[in-house]
């Protein structure tokens, strides 16, 4: 092959890309040539990598399954032998990396290093259904000294012992490894560690998941103010004999399942599998085990909906605060719930805009039934500072007043031609009638019968504007 250098090759322009099934043979044959360690099999999950340069290899990579055990990989997660178990799987390491012989360009390695980390976690995603957290390698220190893996900010744990897995045991070589690791996301070592299974890890293995999922090792679940503490104000239905895991602890696991964004019973039970065996431990749960499927099933199916509701939506508020948030209210027909002549159910939900949490919802029988019950789904949220919207329906003078008067919340509601009269109060607002004004960001939000917008049009010189239907703006306060 003709040799190649810096001045053939612009880094910039340099690719790395999953090899194609056509070129796995090449691949192979190129890496057994070349490489000290030969070809060698992928163990477990793997994927192959080329580097190239307009359509010219450059260099080849491989990820396979992370070592099974590493003592500086599980300090530097902080792992619990169950949870390395439970989430070995989220940790690739990088097996093999050769930059082909004839090649010499300066930087190129640690170039090629980055760009395949930039596209690993969605790569693997695409294969496996899972994406990756954190990459490792192991560096042979007595013939290098892993420049390249610290020019791309990877990160040097430690020496090795100099054993290698054999069968079901180990084996002394002598030959110690230097341990470098790459985070792939931001709060790698937080998730990999955390008692109960993070957003991140369950986004692609459950389909259930929603775009919105709340972390739920952030919020308090055991002690004074704790999740299983409220739960334990709900009525327990369940006939006292044979029963094996506590009502609050099922209730529990299963509101942090659904947190988290699970929405079926098998995947709820799934979830709670994933669970640490400690944190099962305290809550209680028979033998340390996660309930099955079908104790999450007869639970949720016999506990008092409305109750359970009321109690869970309390909490959840108390750890939300709203002051500067966004909070949507809505109404939502669920699906499956009518029965023979029995309608569908209709809720009216207030959900926060950041989460996506639902923080108070009530039953309004149908969907007609939502401006009379809008205050009233409100009534026990604190909502000062916040800002609601709401759609066309809600854009009603009552409603305004309430947010604005009892709640000292802001509102943004939309203004259709079904109402005429403020539609067309509207269009002949000038920009600075709105609070707060664009063109004065000094000053503050204004109350109902405010007239700092008049006043303001007057000493513009502007002509004076005809009265608002009952001094309701969208985007105001009153």
């Amino acid at each position: 092959m003709s040799p190649v250098s810096s001045a053939d090759v612009e880094l910039r322009r340099v690719e790395v890309r999953p090899t194609r099934r056509h070129e796995v043979t090449r691949w192979r044959e190129l890496m057994a040539q070349f490489h000290y360690l030969g070809d060698g099999e992928l163990v477990g999950e793997s994927l192959r990598y080329v580097a190239e340069y307009e359509g010219r290899w450059l260099g080849l990579l491989s990820w396979a399954a992370a070592a099974w055990k590493s003592r500086h990989r599980e300090r530097f997660i902080g792992w619990q032998e169950q949870q390395k178990l439970q989430r070995l799987h989220l940790v690739a390491n990088n097996s093999r990396f050769l930059i082909l012989p004839w090649v010499q360009v300066r930087g190129l390695a640690s170039r090629v290093l980055s760009l395949n980390l930039r596209r690993l976690s969605a790569d693997w995603s695409e294969r496996y259904a899972h994406r990756i957290l954190l990459a490792e390698t192991f560096v042979d220190l007595a013939r290098f000294r892993g420049t390249c893996y610290r020019a791309a900010n990877w990160r040097y744990l430690g020496r090795t012992r100099g054993a290698a897995r054999r069968g079901k045991g180990y084996e002394q070589h002598g030959n110690e490894k230097g341990l470098f690791v790459y985070p792939l996301h931001r709060r790698a070592r937080e998730i990999l560690s955390a008692p109960f299974p993070s957003p991140e890890i369950l986004e692609v293995k459950s389909m259930a998941t929603v775009a919105f999922a709340i972390d739920v090792n952030r919020l308090p679940i055991f002690g004074e103010g704790g999740l299983v503490e409220a739960l334990r104000k709900i009525t327990d239905p369940r006939d006292r004999r044979g029963i094996r895991h506590p009502f609050e602890s099922v209730l529990a696991l299963s509101v942090m399942a659904t947190l988290s964004g699970m929405r079926s019973y098998e995947t709820i039970a799934e979830w709670a599998a994933d669970v640490p065996k400690e944190i099962l431990a305290q809550l209680r749960c028979w033998c340390h085990q996660a309930p099955n499927e079908s104790t999450f099933r007869r639970v949720l199916q016999r506990v008092d909906g409305e109750e359970a509701d009321k109690t869970i939506n309390e909490w959840l508020r108390q750890q939300t605060e709203l002051c500067g948030k966004g909070v949507a209210i809505d109404g939502k027909t669920l699906r499956g719930s009518g029965d023979g002549d029995r309608p569908p159910q209709h809720l009216l939900a207030a959900i926060t805009h950041e989460s996506a949490v639902v923080i108070a919802q009530e039953a309004v029988g149908e969907k007609t039934n939502e401006i009379k019950h809008a205050a009233s789904t409100l009534e026990d949220v604190d909502l000062k500072g916040a800002t609601v919207t709401a759609d066309a329906m809600h854009t009603q003078t009552d409603f305004a007043r309430f947010l604005v008067k009892e709640k000292e919340a802001d509102f943004v509601l939309i203004a259709k031609e079904n109402q005429p009269t403020l539609l067309d109060d509207l269009r002949t607002q000038h920009g600075g009638s709105f609070s707060p004004s664009g063109e004065n960001r000094e000053q503050g939000a204004r109350t109902a019968g405010d007239t700092r917008d008049r006043d303001l049009q007057r000493t513009r010189g502007l002509p004076e504007l005809p009265p608002r239907q009952d001094d309701i703006s969208p985007g105001s306060p009153g």
